[in-house]
């Protein structure tokens, strides 16, 4: 006689996985309306949490489901089938070009596609080029942060509605990939790019951007996939002419007018030092006889040479470099160069490199922003990565002087960017947000939109915003609130580089085009 089995089907435990789902969201939620959590630890963060539930539910479908063994062991079969499909996909198809923004997430792209800052060539330089950079301007900005090295530039009356007065473009074009900005000295630019396998220092027409002359290193290109490849820093103009500091530590001091080499140095092989992490990146300071540069791995911190032919001056400090650009600065009555290194920040004498104070700021995280002096006794140092901002007063003691902060807080993570400073305040992007701090309490007046990891530019009472999307934002000065004046779309794409603005001219890049724009 037949016999039929009425045994109930295994009961399907959806109870985990719902909870699952729900803690994982509400994590994610957490990561991304949390104000102390910052942008690159939410996005992995995410990537994480995602990961770790997938394992939990993958763990779960398999032993505690409830499910039939065939329905198990058809899904396993279905998932690592994706899973090694995916894997091959990626493996064949699919290469990381850089990343998305300053949140760090790897840019994905095709294999075939060429990359950023191909297919250039060479630069088309006419043989009656020629440049003068001993002339200089009252409107130029010359170096690093401008003809202070100070971030500021003053009495520059700017149009405050540029959809009524649109900026004018003068030219708009490729260029190499470099993470740098342009030194102008009269109606000439400099910066570096890499093209191919050559890194290059470039004078352009500042007019028509037209080059006029390249200084190259062949067979030196220095590879990071999180900044990108090329060089780093940019060039510092003085006497007619340039110092530059490649990303993989080559120093030169070249001829304005033709680029020819006048004296060089290897400083990572000449002081025995390996390079950083994500390339040598500071401009030169030069000030006074002097051209100071950062070290590498190990130090030493800080090397001095003497502008006329390049010989040593002195050597100081013994902490890895940082990524920040040395500043010259007198605090409690000594002139001194302040250093920003892997773990701390020091300074040293600029007359004969005698250590004068120093200051533990732990995280082995990237420290990109300028030290910023305040006044004859305070510096403001700025870090992303969880670290935030610290006020230092400077005082003697005894033959050196101490460091002691003043206020301490989370409220400026400027990671990529510089601050500006204006009376009592300081404006700088806080994990990419527009941010105010009373400069003597450290108390936040306001937080503002959202402009990525971007540059800042005072001038006069108005803050030039280069945003990470490329666009120019002007904003007015004001402690109370933030106030956003006009804005133009200036160049496409991510945009980590410094703008540069000799008078009415602007001049703005990343790492694969460049222009230059007349401001109202």
């Amino acid at each position: 006689m037949m016999t039929i089995d009425y045994a109930k089907p295994s009961r399907v435990r959806l109870r985990f996985p719902i909870i699952v789902a729900i803690i994982a969201t509400l994590g994610i939620l957490a990561l991304h309306h949390r104000e102390w959590v910052e942008t690159y630890i939410a996005a992995w963060g995410t990537i994480g949490t995602i990961f770790i539930s997938l394992v939990i539910l993958l763990i779960w479908f398999t032993i505690f489901s409830g499910l039939s063994k065939k329905t198990r062991l058809r899904g396993l079969v279905a998932f690592f089938s994706i899973a090694i499909l995916a894997g091959v996909f990626l493996r064949f198809a699919v290469r990381v070009d850089g990343t998305v923004s300053g949140v760090g997430m790897p840019r994905l792209a095709w294999k075939w596609s060429p990359r950023v800052g191909e297919g250039l060539g060479k630069l088309d330089i006419a043989a009656s080029a020629a440049a003068d950079l001993s002339h200089t301007t009252p409107t130029d900005f010359p170096q690093f942060l401008g003809p202070y090295r100070t971030n500021a530039l003053h009495d520059l009356p700017l149009a405050t509605d540029w959809t009524k007065q649109p900026p004018k473009l003068l030219w708009r074009q490729p260029i190499g990939l470099g993470w740098g900005s342009f030194a102008v000295v009269g109606n000439y630019a400099v910066t570096q790019e890499q093209r191919g396998q050559s890194e290059l220092t470039v004078c352009y027409d500042a007019l028509t951007g037209k080059p006029l002359w390249e200084h190259a290193h062949d067979d030196v290109r220095f590879v990071e996939w999180q900044g990108g490849d090329g060089p780093r820093s940019t060039p510092t103009i003085d006497g007619g002419r340039v110092y530059v500091m490649g990303a993989t530590g080559l120093l030169d001091c070249l001829d304005g007018k033709t680029g020819n080499a006048i004296w060089s140095h290897d400083v990572l092989a000449e002081s025995k030092s390996n390079n950083i992490s994500f390339g040598k990146s500071c401009s030169p300071l030069v000030t006074e006889d002097l051209v100071i540069v950062t070290g590498g791995n190990g130090g030493p911190s800080l090397l001095a040479y003497h502008k006329s032919d390049g010989s040593p001056a002195w050597i100081a400090g013994d902490r890895t470099s940082a990524y920040a650009s040395p500043v010259v600065a007198t605090l409690a009555g000594v002139q001194q160069v302040i250093t920003i290194n892997g773990a701390s920040a020091a300074a040293f004498a600029l007359a004969d490199g005698k250590p004068l104070w120093f200051y533990d700021w732990p995280g082995m995280m990237p420290k990109v922003s300028q030290p910023v002096p305040i006044d004859s006794s305070r510096v403001l140092l700025s870090c992303g990565y969880g670290i935030g901002a610290v006020v230092l007063r400077i005082e003697p003691s005894g033959d050196a002087q101490r460091a002691a902060a003043v206020w301490n807080n989370r409220y400026l993570k400027t990671k990529l960017s510089n601050v500006v400073i204006k009376d009592h305040f300081v404006y700088g992007l806080d994990d990419a947000i527009l941010t105010c701090l009373d400069l003597d309490t450290g108390k936040r007046q306001w937080r503002g939109e959202n402009y990525g990891f971007g540059q800042l530019l005072l001038i006069d009472d108005k803050i030039l915003i280069q945003a990470e999307t490329g666009e120019v934002v002007l904003m007015q000065v004001d402690p109370t609130k933030p106030i956003e004046l006009t804005r133009f779309q200036a160049i496409e794409g991510k945009t980590w580089n410094n703008p540069a603005l000799s008078g009415h001219r602007l001049l703005v890049r990343n790492d694969h085009e460049a222009a230059c724009y007349e401001l109202p």
